[in-house]
């Protein structure tokens, strides 16, 4: 499933060879549609040259569509798409700024770099005052940094404002630009008394018939849910489930709760009754259903974090696992046997065993077999037993972090 790590499908040399192919690519397209041309860029906001328009929207929609499609096809995981997170008022004060300067230059950064390629003087200066204004920008953010960093709102979009369904968004743009073309083509034959577009009606009428079919075919065949997506990434995944690479041992996850170095995330999946009879210090409980709403915060975290998920067994947390690997293909890892195997090592003393006895492995029915007098949260002793006290265990380490941390001081 796509997006495809190039660095590991081609190496590094290969993967800047096909970022170069690309900028180029994009590059010559931009030149070929008359983009280096600071007069027809500028012409479009006084509704002289739509030339812009019509080219840079029309790729806009094509994308966007191309890209929910392939989503709801499984052919790619939108998740994994880098989308620029919303800080709201900087947003839009840095959109008039640069609409200001747009209009006075007649470039945007990449349609002057463009013009500067083709040797335009004024392509070549403007280059110049970007790099003028990063460098001022950057001796002068202490400044107003607060701004800068306000109204933040995560990784924000279209349905999420509106509350609507994806497709239903992508069909109502999609529709949208057509009436834009149609409109701003009104406005400018009727104040410029500029040339209508002679190109075959017939042949713009099937794109345009095209563009809105396959727009409104998104909204019956839904994006995926976490479940769905699953199945597309089974195949992926599902060996590390069989091979029991992503079970830890409970030795494991209590030298993770004694790292310094590590950003341990622990999920208790369990629910709420189990989780104050007994749970681990610093865990987190939250059901599956809410786990989907943890995506943005998952997404977000360093390169040195490290999820475990924990359920009274292993049933709800390899669940939960799943549904994290469908949604945000984290560092996450299951607790081997779960909580009740945790109590079998760490501190169920003989008046706590129930009638079952100690809980196995094998033992996998999604309860708690540890009874307790009272419910303890995580004021047990066993809820973070000292590390350099418990039994000691043998054990395979599993967990791999992302990037390797380096660790200050002596021979660490």
């Amino acid at each position: 499933m796509a997006p495809f790590d190039l660095v590991a499908e081609f190496g590094v040399p290969g993967s800047y060879l096909v970022y170069l192919a690309i900028g180029f690519a994009f590059g010559f397209i931009l030149e070929s549609a008359g983009f280096g041309d600071a007069r027809i860029l500028a012409a479009q906001f006084y509704f002289r040259e739509l030339r812009v328009l019509k080219v840079m929207f029309t790729a806009i929609i094509v994308a966007m569509i191309l890209v929910f499609l392939s989503t709801s096809l499984g052919l790619l995981d939108y998740d994994e798409i880098w989308v620029n997170p919303t800080y709201l008022w900087p947003g839009i004060v840095g959109g008039l700024i640069m609409g200001v300067g747009f209009i006075i230059g007649g470039y945007c950064p990449g349609t002057s770099l463009v013009s500067a390629a083709t040797l335009k003087i004024d392509g070549l200066f403007f280059v110049l005052g970007v790099i003028a204004g990063v460098l001022a920008f950057g001796d002068t953010v202490a400044y107003f940094n607060s701004f800068w960093n306000s109204s933040y709102m995560g990784r924000f979009t279209l349905p999420e404002l509106l509350g609507l369904d994806t497709g239903v968004v992508v069909l109502l743009l999609a529709i949208m630009a057509l009436l834009m073309f149609w409109g701003f083509g009104l406005v400018s034959r009727a104040v410029y008394g500029e040339k209508e577009d002679h190109s075959p009606v017939g042949w713009r009428l099937s794109a345009a018939f095209v563009l809105v079919l396959v727009a409104g075919s998104l909204v019956f065949s839904k994006q995926p849910d976490p479940e769905k997506k699953w199945q597309f990434l089974a195949a992926e995944y599902e060996p590390r489930l069989k091979e029991r690479v992503v079970y830890i041992d409970p030795a494991e996850l209590l030298h993770l709760m004694n790292d310094q170095y590590i950003h341990l995330v622990i999920y208790d999946v369990r629910d709420e009754s189990d989780w104050n009879l007994f749970h681990l210090v610093d865990a987190e409980r939250i059901s599956l259903q809410e786990l989907p709403g943890q995506r943005q915060r998952i997404q977000s975290l360093p390169e040195n974090a490290v999820i475990v998920l924990v359920s009274n067994d292993e049933i709800l947390s390899t669940r939960a696992w799943k549904l994290i690997m469908a949604m945000a293909k984290a560092n996450a890892y299951i607790l081997e046997g779960g909580i009740n195997y945790w109590l079998n090592i760490y501190g169920v003393a003989d008046d706590e065993v129930g009638e079952h006895g100690h809980a196995s492995l094998a033992t996998q029915d999604g309860t708690l077999r540890h009874p307790f007098k009272m419910a303890l949260g995580a004021r047990h002793a066993a809820s973070r037993p000292d590390e350099h006290l418990a039994p000691r265990r043998e054990y395979t380490p599993k967990v791999k972090l992302l990037k390797k941390i380096a660790k200050a001081g002596g021979c660490d």
